[in-house]
């Protein structure tokens, strides 16, 4: 017998950006593959393993994730 992996929402933080792996399907949506804000996400992503965490960026790719505001001249 193999060993299962279970995972719920209660892992995460209510903000943080999770990656999901597949496409998750419930009676009134279709969610593609990609990140989201774990809150926009069914618990049956979560109980399904469909959903792992993004590992956060260092150095200078994690000052280009945010792009800033043009300057306005006065």
């Amino acid at each position: 017998m193999g060993i299962e992996r279970r995972m719920w929402r209660g892992m995460f933080t209510p903000g943080e950006l999770v990656q999901l792996k597949q496409m998750c399907l419930t009676p009134g949506k279709i969610f593609q593959p990609g990140k989201y804000i774990v809150g926009d996400l069914p618990d049956v992503a979560f109980e399904m393993g469909l959903v792992e965490s993004i590992p956060p960026v260092k150095g200078k790719n994690a000052q280009l994730e945010t792009p800033s505001e043009p300057e306005q001249e006065s």
